[in-house]
């Protein structure tokens, strides 16, 4: 008799099947989950996020079993949204947003009237009115600073009344988020808030690519309460060439004639202002610095919109370029006094011109291991208190593993961060005069996991909040080549930048339940907390393949044949070629670091030297312990996607199979991992009895990766924003997922059975 005896439930619509054991504990595995997801949602083509994003997102729907409490306003036909005619642009598309979003996802339809004075804004009945504190005397005494606003509801007139135009804006945007959260146009009756912005300035880059950024795709970044996009990055605005060897007319490609001021002009249209790069390489010469200034003058004049200008040295360097920790035997303060002196020269040259442009000097390749907080507090002593010192948050941020040191490589949120050299440049900046100081600080997603669009792991998350308010951050730079793309957590973040937001557990709860339906809060929150918990542990590698591309990496059993060009016998470098290119011609889907190449001479663990810091067996400890945590919270997660109501199971459905593959990402890497010391176990061993048992328990590895990969590529093609990171595009595709699952099947079925024939085995 079959002792696995199957039990069928119905949730909602659906009957779900599973054994005994596992429905006694209410467990729902990711196969008998896929089994219920994977037909309900469409396959979607590469770049379908792109054109989705391009055409603009459809709104929510209105929940329509929803009705008003009794304590509740109601914004229906009839209602007006009143803006004064004279007020700037960012105000008025947010009245026009804001009639779009009550036609197409509320299906209320008010108009929008302009009118030249608007009187007494106590007096209106059934309007939305929207202004600048002068035009509302006695509303906005409690505004500080520019984006601070308040909502005040009376009667059934809505009041929302900003330091100015700008926070005016805001509010409306805020609006539309807080029917978006109750899923209906309902206020409550008693609402009076005011908000304060805790940020001068919060930046974005594109989600879609280097230089795209569509009109539906900027109208939503006020919404998330983004006021400035940098652009176009590691090329000067003016088209000038970068600097050699790395910025280059030979790497990066020039925007088309034009294409700069038109988007300058379409974001000022939805109130975003414009930072843009300034690359030069200063050597100290006369005639270099009159270059620098010539260039700053140029630039400037041509593009007087232009709020800021970001000096990153990775492309704003002197005389030498060198990555994080790459300086070799250069004497770092020498430098960083050196290149002090061509960013007090921009900024002079700017200033004269415009007293106001921000130049926010950002000296990222200076190490940032916990070590050199010294040498990174000197930075603030050298630069001239005109500019805006940007710093990197959380990268070089000391953390430990059984005992064993070590410290984020890159852009991450497994630790909250500051670092210690953020720290430490922070206390000295506070001495000095600086006009305010910016942090490039992710709040949604992250390199660590730099092919997905955001990061599901929201109390994390708003512990590196508190962290920026906290340290007194006054502007943030949030993203980098991920960008922005519409999410949830972004959509929490939002909440976030503003005073008077709602307690945590209040907003998660909200969110959970639009997003999964009633009655799935508590499971969804147990969710996300466990995802929160499982990053915390999670080891950090650094910009490499393990927690971007792992689970679309290949498992190398043997040497590959080359699938490009190779240049073995030719008087071209193979190495100088490739290292060029980013490609490995024995698997070149993805830039060479984003895959794992054994050293195949046998001399020593690739997996060591990609590691790092911590012992094989430590690092895979906690790379488990984070993927088992995740699989804590996939329990909950699953059983609340498919108890959701019909009307929310697909965007349900999507929601768990992003988290599902995170945890994939994790268990590949592990996998990869312990496949490379079992191939180099199996080198080694000179018993036939050995050698079999590693044999099979490479086989189990690869059987279990199979099953994995396969669902990974399922996941992918249902998915086209997974995968996907502007600067190389893709990472990996269904396509090249395709590859490893072919690579997976060669050496299942031909690569280990003719290594048993070999070896007589």
């Amino acid at each position: 008799m079959n002792a696995w005896r199957m039990s069928c439930t119905y949730w909602g619509s659906i009957v779900l099947c599973l054994g005994i054991a596992g429905a006694a504990h209410g467990q729902v595995t990711a196969k008998q989950f896929e089994e219920q997801a994977l037909p309900a949602l469409k396959v979607e083509e590469s770049y379908d996020f792109h054109r989705q994003h391009t055409q603009g997102l459809p709104p929510r729907s209105r929940a329509a079993e929803l009705h008003p409490h009794a304590d509740e306003i109601e914004i229906d036909a009839g209602w007006s949204i009143e803006i004064p005619a004279d007020a700037g642009p960012g105000l008025a598309t947010a009245g026009a947003e804001l009639q779009r979003y009550l036609k197409d996802a509320m299906n209320v339809d008010v108009a929008v009237n302009r009118p030249k004075r608007l009187g007494d804004w106590r007096d209106r009945r059934r309007v939305i009115v929207a202004a600048a504190r002068e035009d509302m005397p006695g509303c906005g005494d409690r505004l500080k600073a520019s984006k601070d606003y308040r909502i005040q509801v009376s009667g059934d007139a809505i009041a929302v009344c900003g330091f100015d135009d700008r926070g005016a804006t805001y509010g409306l945007y805020n609006l539309i988020m807080r029917f978006r959260l109750r899923e209906a146009p309902y206020l409550p009756r008693n609402l009076d808030t005011v908000r304060h912005s805790l940020y001068q300035a919060r930046i974005t880059l594109s989600g879609l690519g280097w230089m795209e950024w569509p009109d539906r795709y900027l109208a939503t970044l006020p919404l998330y309460g983004f006021d400035a996009i940098h652009c176009s990055i590691y090329r000067n605005p003016n088209n000038a060439p970068g600097s050699e060897p790395h910025w280059s007319d030979r790497d990066i490609r020039k925007h088309p004639p034009g294409a700069m001021k038109d988007l300058i002009q379409r974001a000022a249209r939805f109130g975003i202002d414009v930072y843009a790069p300034l690359l030069y390489q200063s050597t100290g010469t006369p005639e270099n610095i009159d270059g620098l200034r010539t260039l700053v003058r140029e630039v400037v004049t041509e593009f007087p919109e232009i709020r800021g200008y970001v000096l990153l040295t990775e492309g704003f360097y002197y005389k030498k370029w060198f990555g994080a920790g790459g300086q070799g035997d250069e004497d770092l303060r020498a430098w960083v006094r050196e290149w002090a002196k061509a960013v007090a020269i921009a900024a002079e040259e700017a200033h004269k011109i415009n007293p106001k442009l921000e130049i926010l000097p950002w000296e990222y390749n200076v190490a940032f291991s916990p070590d050199q907080a010294a040498t990174k507090a000197y930075v603030m002593t050298q630069l001239p208190e005109s500019t805006i010192p940007l710093l990197t948050f959380e990268n070089g941020k000391s953390f430990e593993l059984d005992g064993q040191k070590g410290y984020l490589r890159d852009y991450a949120i497994s630790q909250v961060g500051p670092a210690e050299v953020t720290q430490a440049q922070l206390l000295e900046a506070r001495k000095r005069n600086f006009r305010a100081i910016y942090s490039k600080a992710d709040t949604f997603a992250s390199w660590q996991f730099g092919t997905f669009p955001y990061l599901p792991f929201p109390y994390q998350w708003h512990a590196r909040y508190k962290a920026l308010e906290e340290w007194k951050i006054d502007g943030a730079l949030e993203t980098w080549s991920y960008g922005f793309k519409p999410n949830w957590v972004a959509e929490m973040r939002a909440w976030y930048a503003w005073s008077d937001a709602p307690p945590l557990d209040d907003l998660l709860r909200r969110i959970a339940r639009r997003e999964f339906g009633p009655g799935n809060e508590e499971a969804v929150l147990t969710a996300w907390k466990h995802f929160s918990e499982a990053i915390q542990v999670y080891p950090d590698t650094g910009p490499n393949w393990g927690s971007c591309n792992a689970l679309a990496a290949p498992l190398f059993f043997a040497k590959p044949k080359p699938r490009a060009m190779t240049l073995n016998h030719s008087w071209s470098d193979q190495g100088q070629w490739s290292g060029r290119s980013q490609l490995n011609p024995y698997w070149p889907y993805v830039p060479s670091r984003l895959i794992f190449w054994p050293d195949f001479t046998n001399r020593g663990n690739a997996a060591q030297r990609y590691i790092g810091f911590f012992t094989i067996p430590v690092f895979q400890k906690y790379l488990k312990l984070s993927a088992d945590r995740m699989e804590q919270g996939l329990q909950s997660y699953r059983r609340a996607a498919l108890h959701a109501p019909e009307s929310k199971r697909t965007l349900a459905f999507r929601e768990v199979l992003l988290a599902e593959q995170l945890q994939r990402m994790m268990r590949s890497e592990s996998a990869i991992i312990e496949f490379e010391g079992l191939r180099l176990a199996l080198a080694s061993a000179s018993d036939a009895a050995r050698k079999q048992e590693i044999l099979a328990k490479m086989t189990v590895l690869l059987q279990e990766e199979r099953e994995r990969t396969t669902s990974s590529w399922e996941t992918a093609r249902r998915d086209s924003r997974l995968g996907y990171e502007w600067e190389q595009d893709y990472i990996y595709t269904p396509e090249t997922i395709k590859e490893k699952m072919k690579l997976l099947d060669d050496t299942l079925n031909r690569q280990i059975p003719a290594f048993r024939q070999q070896n007589s085995l």
